[in-house]
């Protein structure tokens, strides 16, 4: 399968892209962006006591919440954001293997990069690079103009 390349709509530093995360559950959970290639976007999360379920092992919901944060930053990052802002429409996920501790990593790859949709593949690894959880997120790319006056 070919992987659609990221056309970005200006460059972006990894500090502007944590930047934009400041203040919300992606800091609140200790999400961060690590790495931007030419067709993905990864970020890390801890698995620790905002992340973990009662029985110590990392949270589903928290798994799809740095896969979508994953995935929507990635998707944002391929528009015109003056112009338009990407949200999420759909996410799917399925937990494949527990964490207990240190990090996971998410790698979002598109499928879809469309004017109306988008489509990305969330992987979820842990530490040593087992696959814990693997995602689907579609996303709708609405015009910024709709949002302000319904």
């Amino acid at each position: 399968m070919i992987i659609p390349a990221l056309t970005l709509s200006k460059q972006y530093t990894l500090a502007e892209i944590n930047d934009r995360c400041k203040n919300t559950l992606n800091e609140h959970l200790g999400m961060e962006f690590i790495e931007l290639g030419e067709n993905f976007l990864k970020a890390r999360m801890p698995v620790d006591h905002r992340t973990c379920q009662p029985l110590g092992l990392l949270n589903g919901g928290a798994s799809l919440a740095l896969a979508e944060s994953t995935g929507s930053m990635a998707a944002n990052l391929c528009i015109d954001r003056e112009k338009y802002v990407a949200l999420g429409l759909d996410i799917n996920g399925n937990h494949l293997k527990s964490v207990k501790g240190g990090w996971v990593y998410a790698i979002a790859t598109p499928f879809h990069i469309g004017k109306s949709t988008q489509v990305w593949q969330i992987r979820i690894e842990d530490e040593e690079g087992n696959l814990a959880c693997i995602c689907r997120l579609t996303m709708a790319v609405v015009e910024v103009q709709k949002l302000k006056n319904p």
